[in-house]
């Protein structure tokens, strides 16, 4: 016959099994975390350069939205101009000067000085 024995931990051994699960996963936690780390370079070169790069991708998405702004100008102005409509020609050259303004932003700001 196939006997069970009844193993009871006194309070001792459970504390020692805790105690003994916490410190292996803490050293685990330690070990991944000295293995897994990775190191950050930095470039060693002007940290302004970074900047100056984030600030051309922006005046580039800037641009682009500004042609985008002035193609629909030049549509809307061609439209106005096969109805005869006053009103969408203002609209069209509003917008077509408002894409020449976006479009050109970078190089008008630069002419200023502000950038």
């Amino acid at each position: 016959m196939n006997t069970k024995q009844n193993k009871t931990n006194t309070i001792q051994e459970r504390r020692a099994i805790k105690v003994r699960r916490f410190y292996f996963s803490s050293v685990l936690t330690l070990n991944l975390c000295g293995a897994l780390c990775i190191p950050a370079l930095a470039a060693g070169t002007d940290p302004l350069a970074i900047v100056n790069n984030l600030s051309d991708f922006f005046f580039s998405c800037i641009k682009a939205i500004g042609v985008i702004v002035l193609g629909w100008g030049i549509v809307q102005v061609g439209m106005s101009m096969q109805s005869h409509d006053a009103s969408q020609r203002t609209q069209g050259f509003l917008c077509l000067f408002g894409g020449l303004l976006i479009a050109f932003a970078k190089e008008i700001l630069a002419a200023i000085g502000v950038v």
